[in-house]
């Protein structure tokens, strides 16, 4: 995909015990990102995530903005979201594009060599990290800190998203590094103020968001990247 249609801002939902994703969410959109990715639980049943990821791609189609789900792709499929976030564990990135070739489709990794692979593969952009400590996802490798978020950026011309520990400062860091953008959860589901901390992540990663209102450069209208045939 051109890397300018690709929002910079990724805000990721939080469905730990506790959380209010589809309310952050909405305060999110509110703010003018432009992309969701909804990332349930391994203790979320399909049905909970098909019930999460419907309801955020509905709040996406009314602010134009794009939706994406974590890891379960046949969940993205039902729901028509624009496209899939694919980890380690997921199904290959090659074997996603088979199935959805119109979807926008993202890879993890953390190293330049994986890069590159995720791209011969079809990746349309990366997600790199984590870049710093986090406490939002258990199980996580270490850091791989601005130097190697720098290497993964330079060895490839896919966009680069960065996630793991990133807050407004940070996002600022993490694009003078070579990230395209930011990817987030706690630094938005965890403010006081969802929506404030939104605009000040836009604004840090240099997000257009007068320009995001007008046209937005999201899922139009019954577009469905990931729909049923």
């Amino acid at each position: 995909m051109n890397a300018a249609s690709l929002p910079r801002l990724h805000v990721i939902t939080d469905t730990r015990d506790g959380a209010d994703p589809i309310a952050v969410a909405a305060a999110a959109l509110e703010a003018g990102a432009r992309l969701i990715q909804v990332r349930p639980e391994d203790h979320y049943s399909d049905r909970a995530a098909f019930d999460l990821a419907a309801s955020l791609a509905e709040r996406c189609d009314e602010h134009g903005a794009r939706c994406l789900v974590n890891d379960r792709v046949h969940i993205a499929q039902a729901v028509g979201a624009d496209g899939v976030h694919l980890g380690d564990d997921d199904l290959p990135v090659d074997i996603v594009r088979r199935l959805l070739p119109a979807a926008v489709i993202g890879g993890t990794c953390r190293e330049p060599e994986a890069a590159r692979a995720a791209r011969r593969a079809g990746a349309d952009y990366l997600g790199v990290g984590p870049v710093y400590d986090t406490g939002t996802k258990n199980g996580l490798p270490p850091a791989i800190g601005l130097d190697g978020l720098a290497a993964v950026c330079a060895a490839v011309e896919l966009p680069v998203i960065a996630i793991g520990g990133i807050d407004a400062e940070r996002a600022g860091e993490c694009r003078s590094a070579g990230a395209h953008g930011v990817a987030v959860v706690g630094a938005i589901s965890g403010a006081d103020n969802p929506k404030r901390a939104t605009a000040e992540l836009l604004e840090a990663v240099g997000e257009d968001v007068a320009q995001s209102g007008s046209s937005r450069g999201g899922r139009r209208a019954g577009e469905r990247l990931c729909a049923l045939p």
